[in-house]
């Protein structure tokens, strides 16, 4: 029988790598999960760390570091990711973006391993075409407060095209757009978290602007199993994985206070700046490239997260 195949994660103990650790180990990869816990919890991965397949290792990378023994595959999924975390993180952010897509692209080099960043809508900025397509570029502003994410992961992306065509690493990059679902960060800070947290606990719930800025919204089961779909496929990308099905917040909001028997009120404050008015991917290069789209609908997913937020918060 072959040895198992190995996945080195970054980050792997934040709330949606944790659910790509799951589905790994589902699938019989052996998994070295590297995380510092900036923003990952030790209780997303508590689960698995008594599983043989199954090894964590405390190390930010964005400094230098070194893994013995064989690599498969190498997936960058550090970094934070709502704006309450990069707000708070701004340098590490960019750093994870910059030195740590850096790292472990040379050790996928090194290794002779697959390389996956996980990427993110936010490359599109508050954008002018809709649905985003991957051949747009963006509408970003690159000095505004959500600049650190942006353009680390506009960096990183473009770093990891330089592997590919200066080394002939082998990579695939991932566009991520919004992902909910049980092991979010109670205090995340973007809608989902928001709503939910407050429908709970009786509180107003909060919109902004004139509530009518749209979002998609994919469950994270779905997520995981697209991104395993780019990592174990031959295509490069950058690819959209996510949910096409289009709510503005108000229709999100109302639909947060059915499912949980909430009689929040709704209040309206100010739009941050820079927040993107409508965000839906067109995933037509994933139904056709990968034969992957999102199989739970928004009512289903939001009622396993909704229970899932009761016991936590």
């Amino acid at each position: 029988m072959s040895a198992k195949k190995v996945v080195l994660i970054s980050g792997g103990a934040g709330f949606l790598a944790s659910h790509i650790c799951d589905q790994l180990i589902s699938g019989g990869y052996k998994i070295i999960c590297l995380d510092n816990f900036i923003t990952g919890k030790n209780a997303n991965i508590s689960h698995l760390l008594r599983n043989k397949d199954f090894v964590f290792v405390r190390q930010n990378v964005s400094v230098p570091f070194k893994v013995a023994g064989k690599v498969d595959y190498v997936m960058h999924c550090a970094s934070p990711a709502s704006p309450v975390d990069y707000y708070s993180y701004p340098i590490e952010t960019m750093l994870v973006g910059s030195n740590g897509t850096y790292h472990m692209l040379e050790l996928a080099k090194a290794k002779k391993a697959v390389f996956l960043l996980t990427s993110t809508s936010e490359v599109y900025g508050d954008p002018k075409v809709h649905p985003q397509t991957e051949d747009y570029w963006g509408n970003v502003n690159p000095i505004g407060p959500r600049s650190v994410y942006d353009e680390a992961k506009r960096y990183a992306e473009a770093m990891t095209f330089a592997y590919r065509r200066e080394f002939k690493v082998d990579t695939r990059v991932v566009r991520i757009f919004n992902t909910y679902g049980p092991r979010m960060n109670v205090n995340d800070g973007r809608v989902v978290p928001n709503f939910i947290c407050q429908a709970l606990k009786g509180r107003p719930i909060t919109l902004y602007g004139d509530g009518k800025q749209t979002r998609s919204f994919c469950y994270v089961a779905d997520e995981a199993a697209g991104i395993l779909k780019l990592l174990f496929s031959r295509e490069p990308g950058p690819v959209n994985i996510g949910n096409p099905r289009e709510f503005n917040m108000i229709e999100f909001a109302k639909l947060v206070l059915e499912l949980t028997g909430s009689k929040s009120k709704l209040v309206y404050k100010p739009l941050p700046e820079d927040d993107p008015k409508q965000r839906r991917p067109d995933i037509t290069l994933a139904r056709t490239k990968l034969g992957w789209e999102p199989k739970i609908e928004l009512r289903e997913g939001l009622t396993k997260t909704i229970a899932w937020f009761r016991e936590n918060i």
